[in-house]
């Protein structure tokens, strides 16, 4: 085959091939009678192995050498367990950052037609002089719930009232408590609030932000936009102090790329405008 199509099947460029050949990374490839290089099957193993072995972080002459010794003795070299198990470990990372991407794209387009209905809902009406109202549920009232009402308390301003209740609850979390006073939120006053006493009052929308509450999440008196963030427990990780800590302030950063947007939307379509906040992120 010729350098094109080797190169081509190893997905990798002739330039590349013939800096590996001029730098002892592959052997010298064999002339033509015309003097062009040719190449065979076993030229496109090892190419593809150096190439794989490039990815996964090897300098070119540490990829050619231990090609060259799986190749040519049937050897593993020791350095790759440890770069194939990193290499999985970013794979594993991608993965989960790319999940949560794509739910919170999804959340973002059942907000847009959360907030498209409402404003259907409300044209030619004039514009009701109320806030928003927001309530979210999760089963104790304890961490995701609470901390979102603290943010949209925030975010959102007058616009908005707030309120936070569980299916079940059972205290707020001391670590609800402390990673809000990390971003300017004294939230010490805070106490978990039973769903039942909301039911018979009307809301804009009702956020639900874990998987049980959903399923047990009771019916709400008049028009309203139901919605759904499946968030994981921070209350339930494992570990050290620091450990659980972190868990929180990952559930405060999640809610908050998830209120900021919300926040807009739900404005806009009560024909509020855009939000006025203080520029300056706690």
């Amino acid at each position: 085959m010729t350098i094109s199509e080797l190169a081509r099947l190893a997905a990798t460029t002739p330039s590349a091939v013939r800096w590996y050949e001029s730098v002892g990374v592959l052997p010298r490839a064999r002339r033509r009678e015309n003097g062009y290089r040719a190449y065979e099957e076993a030229d496109l193993v090892r190419l593809r192995l150096v190439v794989t072995l490039r990815t996964l972080g090897l300098a070119p002459e540490a990829a050619g050498r231990v090609a060259r010794q799986c190749l040519e003795h049937g050897a593993v070299d020791r350095e790759l367990a440890p770069l194939v198990a990193a290499q999985r470990e970013a794979v594993r990372r991608q993965r989960a950052d790319l999940e949560r991407l794509d739910a919170e794209l999804q959340d973002l387009e059942t907000t847009l037609a959360a907030a498209g209905r409402a404003r259907a809902a409300h044209e030619g009406a004039p514009v009701p002089d109320r806030p928003i109202r927001v309530l979210f549920v999760c089963t104790g009232n304890s961490a995701r719930s609470q901390i979102a009402e603290a943010l949209l308390e925030r975010l959102g301003g007058p616009a908005f009232e707030v309120a936070s209740a569980g299916t079940n609850p059972h205290g707020v979390n001391p670590l609800t408590v402390r990673v809000l006073k990390e971003v300017g939120i004294d939230w010490s006053a805070a106490r978990s609030k039973s769903i039942d006493g909301f039911l018979g009052q009307p809301f804009d929308y009702v956020i639900t932000v874990c998987d049980r509450a959903r399923q047990s999440c009771p019916i709400f008196p008049g028009t309203y936009n139901s919605l759904h963030w499946g968030l994981d427990d921070p209350a339930a990780v494992e570990g050290t102090e620091e450990e659980r800590l972190e868990a929180f302030r990952r559930t405060l950063a999640e809610l908050n790329l998830r209120l900021r947007p919300f926040v807009e939307i739900a404005r806009r379509a009560a024909d509020r405008g855009p939000v006025r906040v203080a520029s300056r992120d706690r």
